[in-house]
């Protein structure tokens, strides 16, 4: 008997095996600037640069950055401390000011883009926007990047979920319910 056949035909861990980064993304309209940790943003082509970022529906950047066409992308450090994740994370910029007790700078873009504990980052352009139920991908091309921290290592999110212990909210496209497990 192959240990798969006692499987479920789902098994929902499956997913954690796939190689993703975590990411604050941000973006602007008028006066208005929000953030959110992604894990879901990954290089699409070389020429011209561009970068795909998925965002729920449900999160306040997603409204930005299809409002504005403006997002930037700042590649979280392995050491990243834990009241990034937590204001970037789990609050809604509709409710508390998430750049309030952080350091960042106004990118070329007008964008604000997160340096604290942040290792590179990318001003981009969006070119378009893809409806995935739940979710949109934008697909951006890169007006600017940096490097921050050139010793520092990228946050994956294997390194969050299994040293770190940390979990997906439930607008992140990981989030898996529990109920459902």
């Amino acid at each position: 008997m192959s240990p798969l056949e006692n499987k479920p035909l789902i098994d929902l861990e499956a997913l954690f095996k796939i190689s993703y980064g975590l990411y604050v993304v941000c973006s602007k309209n008028g006066e208005k600037l929000n953030g959110y940790i992604s894990n879901a943003v990954f290089q699409v082509t070389a020429e011209p640069p561009r970068l795909a970022v998925c965002c729920s529906k449900n999160n306040y950047t997603a409204e930005l950055i299809t409002e504005s066409g403006k997002l930037s992308i700042s590649v979280l450090n392995k050491d990243v401390k834990a009241g990034i994740i937590g204001a970037f994370g789990y609050k809604s910029g509709r409710d508390i000011d998430k750049f309030a007790n952080v350091e960042y700078i106004t990118g070329e873009t007008g964008i604000p883009v997160v340096l604290e504990d942040s290792i590179a980052s990318f001003e981009c352009s969006v070119s378009q926007i893809v409806d995935v139920d739940t979710h949109l991908l934008f697909i951006a091309e890169i007006i600017n990047r940096r490097i921050i921290d050139n010793a520092g290592e990228p946050l994956t999110y294997a390194y969050y979920r299994n040293v770190k212990k940390g979990k997906a909210p439930k607008n992140a496209p990981t989030y898996i319910n529990p109920d459902k497990q």
